[in-house]
């Protein structure tokens, strides 16, 4: 994905942020949340959801409304393995770009895809490319769901990326509280980007266990 842009909050100060609601933390302080956006996808999905398993590990997916309508029965299948849901998007856009219709529209449809999909009403929230405005901000208050951005990111879209890179970019300085950012598909992203994910998490998985990390909901 090149060009991904960086969350636009993160040029402001952690008590702004937190004065508008947005976090980037676990609402614990304490272990690490595995966040995944994007999905789902056909291929990727399914191959985090068994390097999860493998580990017994849970973790969170923000979805994107018109990949759900694609493969409805892999949204099903992902909260039926008890992940948590997370609501992303319809359509893939930056929100900067949209009129406040256009996102109380994206995110309506968005939720309902889901809903109908997996039964689940998320309580996540969380935009794309991080990038949120008023009107994005005041629906997830409105909706109560948390905003959550992230602490950590593997840049795993990227062309270049690499399962090393990946996990040395997610890895370095997550603590307690962290929030990790990676991807379960690429139709927003470099295409294939989700095979180095995949192959990168085993390995991710493991360094959180060596520090001592749980993953937990966020």
């Amino acid at each position: 994905m090149a060009g991904y842009l960086l969350p636009a909050l993160a040029f402001y100060s952690r008590t702004l942020r937190e004065a508008l609601g947005v976090e980037d933390r676990t609402a614990s302080g304490e272990g690490v949340a595995l966040t995944f956006d994007d999905g789902p996808h056909l291929q990727g999905t399914p191959a985090v959801l068994n390097a999860l398993a493998r580990r017994d590990t849970r973790a969170t997916f923000f979805l994107v409304g018109e990949q759900v309508l694609r493969n409805p029965a892999l949204a099903a299948e992902i909260a039926a393995c008890g992940h948590t849901i997370g609501l992303h998007c319809h359509r893939h856009r930056n929100l900067l770009r949209l009129a406040p219709w256009q996102v109380r529209e994206d995110l309506a449809r968005a939720q309902e895809a889901i809903e109908d999909a997996t039964g689940v009403s998320p309580t996540l929230y969380r935009p794309p490319y991080g990038i949120l405005n008023a009107t994005a901000l005041r629906l997830a208050r409105q909706a109560g769901r948390r905003t959550l951005l992230w602490s950590h990111w593997g840049r795993d879209w990227q062309v270049r990326a690499t399962p090393e890179s990946i996990t040395a970019r997610l890895t370095a300085g997550v603590g307690p509280g962290s929030v990790l950012l990676l991807h379960d598909g690429d139709d927003y992203s470099a295409p294939g980007s989700w095979r180095r994910t995949a192959l990168a998490l085993p390995r991710v998985l493991e360094v959180l266990e060596q520090r001592g990390l749980d993953a937990v909901m966020p």
